[in-house]
């Protein structure tokens, strides 16, 4: 009985270990992207650039998806600090997609948007974590609703439709909102399963962080539609 107990408290601190892990890098990511995005949104010279050549916004959007594809498949055939510049790379990169927020929202409602999202992120990752309920299939069920999502979004570019773009929104923010606690409970059971905090743990700790860091970043972006306060 005390074998079992200190394993099972052995497997907590491990399991805790890699939360915080994850956690710190995720912040980091986040507030990585936060610096860059403003500081460009800053520089008349390289905004004037991306106006100038909008191909560069889908050389940046596909970097990115190269960069998510990179680190998702060969994470752990990688070196830990080969990983975390990807990482890195990933969030200056959506830094620089960012930028140009700053021309459409205040400054005032994207610091709101980002506190009320840091909040809902917290809530439902706290959620995930602690819920002895199954969130497999709800997960199931979130993913085909993204892929839904992601199709609406597709036929809005042709159709511009207002109506359409509103359910998008609201349909986005329940989405991720749901995929925060299923993706926080699935890493826990990876991080139960692997069963140690080595060099392999650290690498799906930072494929955890940057799964919440898209889940943070989706959330929001559809929360900025809802709250933002265009300038014009």
């Amino acid at each position: 009985m005390t074998n079992y107990s200190t394993a099972q408290s052995q497997t907590q601190s491990m399991i805790a270990s890699l939360f915080k892990s994850m956690y710190m890098q995720m912040a980091a990511a986040l507030t990585l992207t936060g610096i860059t995005s403003y500081f460009l949104s800053q520089s008349v010279g390289f905004l004037e650039f991306l106006f100038n050549n909008p191909s560069t916004v889908w050389i940046l959007f596909f970097a990115q998806l190269g960069v998510v594809i990179l680190l998702s498949a060969r994470v752990m055939r990688m070196s830990m600090a080969t990983a975390t510049l990807l990482f890195i790379l990933y969030s200056v990169l959506t830094g620089a997609t960012f930028s140009t927020i700053f021309l459409v929202y205040s400054g005032a409602t994207i610091a709101t948007t980002f506190f009320v999202t840091a909040g809902t992120f917290f809530a439902m990752s706290l959620v995930g974590y602690i819920t002895k309920m199954d969130l497999s299939k709800l997960g199931n069920i979130l993913y085909m609703m993204l892929i839904g999502l992601i199709i609406a979004t597709i036929v809005n570019i042709f159709v511009a439709s207002g109506t359409l773009q509103w359910v998008i929104t609201y349909a986005g923010v329940i989405i991720f909102v749901g995929l925060i606690a299923y993706d926080t409970q699935k890493l826990k059971q990876i991080f139960y399963e692997y069963g140690s905090a080595d060099e392999g743990g650290q690498k799906l700790a930072l494929l955890g962080a940057l799964t919440l860091y898209l889940d943070f970043i989706n959330l929001f972006l559809f929360l900025l539609r809802i709250f933002g306060n265009s300038r014009d």
